[in-house]
Formats: C-alpha cells, structure tokens, sequence
C-alpha cells in the first residue's frame, strides 16, 4: 500500500481539458417534469401523463445506480454483543456521537443561484448536467433505503450501531432531497417514492455490503473533494452553484465509510484470510470498472467543468485504493500504467458494445456482434483482476483522520 494520504496537496490541473460550453442567456421555459427510473432494462409503457407532469422513462444499464437489500437476520447476529466478543462498542459510542453532532445540519440551505444558473445552462451542457443529478440523486436516496432498514431491523439487536445507521440514512436522504431540488432548477424531478416499489433490488451478503458500501462512500469522498478543490482555483468552470457545497458534503461521505471501516474491523473474519483478499480486490475492481466506464461515456460533462475525464478519474481510484490498503487486506496495483492501459481498453471496447446497440441490426444480429466483444471485455478485467495485488490491511486508520478529513 502507498505509505501516506496525498489528500493534503490539492491537485491544479488535469490536463488539458477542452474548453468549456458557452452557457446563452436566453432559456425557453418547459413544463414541469417528474422523471420516473425504469425497473427494468427493457422499456416499459409510459404512464398516463398527469395534467401538470409528463412521466419520462429512464433507462437502466448494468451501470445505472442500483439498489440494494441484505440478509438482515445475518446482520442481527453479527451486531449481537452477546454473540460476537470483537464489536468495539466504545468506538460504535464515539462515532456515534460524531453523527449526532450533525456538522451538515444547516449547510444544504438554497439561493437564488441556483435557479439563475439552470435558466443560463443550454445545449449539450444542460443535457448532460441534469443527467449527473438524476444519478447522484438516485445513488444517494440508494444508501438512505439501505441505512434506514438496517437502523430498523438492528434496533434491537445493537441499539448504537442501529441509532448510526439511522443517521447516516438521515444524511442520504438530505443529499437526495438536495439534489431533487436541484432537479427543479431545471424544471425536473424523481419520483422517488415510485422509485422504492418499482426498483429492482440487488441482493448482496452482508460482508459484501461492507466492501461495496465502504468503497463507495470512499470513492464519493475523493470525487467530491477533488471537484470541489477543482473548481475553488478554477472558478471559471463554476457553472451550478451545488459544486460549491462538495468540501462539506464530502465529509458525510467520510465519515460513513469510517463507520463501515470499523464495522469490518469488528467482523475480522471478513479480512484476515486468502477468501477477504480475493473478495477485496473484486470490489476494488468491481467499483473502480464502473466508475471509468460511466464517466468516459459523459466526458462531456467533466469537460464542461474543466476536467480530463480519465486524469480525474485517475486520480480518484489512486487516492481512494490508497485509503481502502488501509483497511482492505489487499488492493489492486492500480499505480502501475498497466492498470489504466487495462481500463482504457476496457472504454474502446464498450464504446464498441454500445455502438452495437445503436444499430438497426435485428436483435439476433445485434448479439452475435456483442459475443467477441463480451468475451474480450471480459479478458480485460479477469486480466486487470490477475495483476499482482497490493498486500494491505491490518493499520489502524485513526492516527490518519486529521489529514483525510481535513
């Protein structure tokens, strides 16, 4: 693992970024619009449209935010103090104060320039932006559903760790609701109690709820923190006011995934054998595939804030591995060029996938098309997987806070 956090020396550029998009004065104001997500791959048949409100279909990928469900009756047992001597509940107590202290309590509070700044977005830009806060909006109300069952089902079980779990879904559901505000900037919004009961749901064990949540809010942090640092020296790219709220924001993101870095810490049997360090470095790649794929799909929007989509994304899956080593009993070697190379063919080859789907072949055809390049995906990342890992794990995160949070 890297022996030390760089969060400390922002970085100033990311290559040269094309310039950005001129943003008109004039905007034609549209109706209101609720945006409903599809549970379902396939196309559904759009709801009768209400008198105020269109309901527009989004569709779903495999690398559309998902939600997730657990085996809560597992969970019960592994936050049961009787049955496992390893929970530190002086820590669970401490962090738990931490959540209650709401450092973000008065911090998501609106202007006037917000609105002002949608009415100004126009073209590929406007289009792109409210892509990225329906899927932000999405992701994040994700995590509330998950927190605020796990608060539910464990408060019984461990009344401390179910009260943080409940706080962390209070946060969540604050980052949804911002940002669905956000989306009424732009004369939009996401039904979001459609989304609960149509939404297809992803089971995942326990233990791997613990790697993927840990490595999202991770990966979270360092996105935010490196946009917002971005956009504080490049004021210039400062096109929607929400970049502004990121240096806050972020420290929610953090601070939920040291909760689940001391979840794991209390469930040692999910990092101390050859199992942990095989499952660890297919969440690590799991989490850092998509992210590189989505972004490289929407260069347009890093671009329109100034950034070098694979330089940024570069960027964050080195800072956030180099967090995760601290934890995870084995990460990817993601520093080494491989890596990206790796990734990069990754991008060419499902630009090709998706150009397939863009074609008027019958579905027949359009599949045969997809097999090679499937299969050679499919190489890519079982090869990105079978580069020597990184040994990691076993350090005690405390003594680094001060630098990663501040």
């Amino acid at each position: 693992m890297a022996t030390e956090m760089a969060l400390v020396k922002p970085i100033t550029k990311f290559g040269n970024a094309s310039p950005k998009f001129t943003i008109p004065r004039s905007f034609s104001r549209c109706k209101f619009t609720t945006v409903r997500m599809s549970a379902t791959s396939s196309p559904q048949t759009p709801s009768k449209p209400r008198k105020k409100a269109a309901k527009t279909e989004i569709k779903e990928t495999l690398l559309t935010p998902r939600f997730y469900t657990t085996d809560f009756d597992e969970m019960e047992t592994l936050f049961n103090t009787e049955i496992n001597k390893n929970l530190n509940q002086a820590e669970f107590e401490a962090l738990l104060q931490e959540f209650k202290t709401d450092y973000n309590q008065t911090h998501f509070v609106r202007n006037k320039e917000f609105k002002e700044a949608a009415d100004k977005m126009q073209g590929p830009l406007r289009q792109i932006f409210v892509e990225f806060l329906e899927r932000s909006c999405t992701a994040e109300f994700s995590g509330f559903l998950l927190y605020k069952e796990l608060g539910r089902r464990l408060k019984k079980t461990n009344p401390v760790v179910a009260e943080i779990f409940s706080l962390m879904s209070r946060d969540e559901a604050r980052h949804a609701g911002f940002l669905n505000k956000g989306l009424s900037d732009f004369n939009l919004a996401l039904d979001l109690g459609f989304l609960t009961k149509a939404r297809k749901y992803t089971f995942f064990k326990p233990k791997f709820i613990f790697y993927a949540t840990y490595l999202s809010e991770k990966i979270g942090y360092w996105r935010y923190i490196t946009i917002y640092r971005h956009l504080k020296e490049n004021p210039e790219y400062q096109c929607y006011p929400i970049f502004k709220y990121f240096e806050n924001w972020c420290q929610d993101e953090n601070r939920h995934g040291d909760f689940f870095s001391a979840l794991m810490k209390a469930q040692p049997q999910f990092l101390n054998d050859w199992k942990a360090k095989l499952w660890a470095r297919f969440f690590c790649l799991s989490v850092y595939v998509t992210m590189y794929l989505n972004d490289c799909q929407r260069t347009a929007f890093y671009e329109g804030i100034g950034l070098n989509t694979k330089e940024f994304d570069m960027h964050v899956i080195i800072e956030t591995n180099r967090t995760t080593a601290r934890i995870f009993p084995a990460v990817l070697d993601v520093e080494n060029p491989e890596f990206k190379r790796k990734l990069d063919r990754m991008v060419e080859i499902n630009q090709k996938l998706i150009a397939v789907g863009e074609t008027d072949d019958i579905p027949l055809v359009k599949n045969l098309k997809r097999i090679p390049l499937v299969a050679a995906l499919a190489s890519e990342i079982l090869a990105a997987y079978l580069m020597p890992p990184i040994e990691s794990g076993s350090v005690d995160f405390a003594e680094f806070e001060p630098q990663l949070v501040y």
